[in-house]
């Protein structure tokens, strides 16, 4: 089934792109949460008049991920937990935990967006990569201390 993306889907495509997908997927998901418009000739002679449209949308919501980005880049997590004489953490420190500790400074971001290479199983400085739009990515400072 071909269906017209009005939002930015990883994995998929932008705004405005015309991909195929399965019916299911576009019935039961993209359709009923306004993701997607169904690729018919109506929809796409619309689709060409609201182009402009959805360009602009499309700059704002990546002008607005910059901004997050650099809110972002500026921030510098630090963290205290239990740690054994050599400096290993008991347990590790995870990306859910990250993504909590961004949610008190009033940075919402969802923590499958925080990309670590590793879980933190040490103390130190480590950073962590946060996807925050295919094309925007910032980098965030995590600081292990010892409690």
């Amino acid at each position: 089934m071909k269906v017209i993306l009005k939002e930015n889907i990883e994995n998929l495509g932008h705004i405005g792109d015309i991909v195929k997908v399965a019916p299911g997927y576009a019935r039961n998901y993209l359709l009923p949460k306004g993701f997607a418009l169904e690729a018919t000739t109506k929809n796409a002679k619309a689709l060409d008049h609201a182009k402009k449209h959805l360009e602009y949308k499309k700059n704002k919501v990546l002008e607005q991920a910059r901004v997050l980005a650099a809110k972002i880049e500026g921030l510098a997590l630090n963290l205290s937990h239990q740690a054994g004489e050599e400096g290993k953490l008991f347990g590790a420190v995870t990306n859910m935990e990250l993504a909590e500790q961004m949610k008190a400074l009033g940075i919402e971001i969802d923590r499958k967006k925080i990309i670590l290479a590793e879980p933190i199983k040490h103390l130190g400085e480590f950073t962590a990569t946060v996807k925050i739009h295919p094309e925007v990515n910032a980098t965030l400072k995590v600081t292990v201390s010892k409690a």
